[in-house]
């Protein structure tokens, strides 16, 4: 299964979730779709698919939820397993190692609760395939002794909902995903949503910031709410220690200036991959294996992790004939366009 990109958590604008992030993310979390910024249309049709489900005294269709870090994967899960009223038991696809691991959490699982996998896409061979009987018929089979002697023994499980979260879509084994009966896509957000979303986010954090400010925050976010609450937090810093603890426009600026995340929310890792594909190679096209070993990064962390973004804004394309640099990328990096 695909490897998780430590080196992206270095990064100040990665969507990954760090050690400070998660009692940020959980004290900042929405609790109800009416809280949630963003998604709409998918947060319009899950809403559809929960009220139908409690009217229906059901468990909602098993839902999994693609899309790069930091947009929203794990607080919808948590918004469904409250719009529901029932308890969510959060794991991982690494921490389900064995399928034993896997028999305890589904036979713990009361009626209608919800069962979310983060990062599904690590799940073991043998763990995942033990799941496809639990979430298509609610059973969990289970193999007694050895030899000639095994027999099998089934076990009926509650109707339950499992949702899956995954950043690399194309890891999910089609059994898998043909097993969820609503497959969505997050989205990166808007400016005006994270705008949003950092001044509710100071509110709560009993910050005071500038509505020029967030606005800057907005812009540099790389549409991510995750980057954009670890802006705001990392602002708070520098006005405790440079100011009087208010975050005012200026103050923005010249943090994220020192932060090195530029006015389009651009970091280092973003600048070495662009110009290194302008300076040393003409703009391309190159392979991503050149490009990587170029600027000393590994492939699969450039391809699902640096260049959606860089790619979204439209400074980097892929071609079959390698990554390209977009006039976009030459006039930002005020570099001549070859012709």
């Amino acid at each position: 299964m695909g490897q998780r990109d430590d080196t992206d958590a270095t990064r100040g604008i990665s969507g990954r979730p760090g050690p400070e992030d998660r009692p940020l993310d959980a004290a900042l979390r929405p609790r109800r779709f009416e809280d949630y910024v963003g998604q709409r249309r998918l947060k319009d049709n899950l809403r559809v698919m929960t009220k139908a489900a409690q009217n229906r005294g059901e468990s909602i269709d098993h839902v999994l939820l693609c899309g790069p870090p930091g947009l929203g994967k794990t607080s919808l899960a948590h918004i469904i397993a409250a719009e529901m009223g029932v308890t969510i038991h959060v794991t991982s696809g690494p921490a389900i190692e064995k399928k034993g691991d896997l028999a305890g959490i589904l036979t713990n699982l009361q009626p209608n609760e919800v069962l979310f996998i983060d990062e599904i896409h690590r799940l073991s061979p043998a763990v995942e395939e033990n799941l496809y009987p639990a979430m298509e018929d609610f059973r969990f089979d289970l193999v007694i002794g050895e030899g000639p002697g095994a027999r099998t023994m089934t076990l009926p499980l509650p109707r339950f909902t499992l949702i899956g979260a995954t950043t690399r879509t194309g890891l999910i084994a089609s059994p898998l995903r043909d097993r969820f009966g609503f497959v969505a896509r997050l989205d990166f957000y808007e400016p005006a949503e994270l705008l949003e979303i950092v001044e509710r986010s100071a509110v709560r954090l009993g910050v005071e910031l500038e509505h020029a400010a967030a606005e800057e925050i907005a812009r540099r976010a790389r549409g991510t709410p995750r980057v954009a609450n670890r802006l705001l937090r990392r602002l708070r810093d520098f006005a405790d220690v440079l100011g009087d603890g208010r975050i005012t426009a200026a103050l923005a600026a010249n943090a994220l200036d020192r932060l090195e995340i530029d006015a389009r929310g651009l970091d280092d890792m973003d600048r070495r991959l662009v110009l290194t594909l302008i300076d040393r190679f003409s703009g391309g096209p190159v392979g991503l294996d050149t490009l990587a070993a170029a600027i000393g990064e590994d492939a699969s962390t450039l391809e699902f992790v640096v260049e959606p973004f860089l790619i979204k804004e439209g400074y980097l394309a892929r071609t079959p004939r390698g990554r390209v640099a977009t006039p976009r990328a030459y006039q930002h990096f005020e570099r001549p366009l070859l012709l």
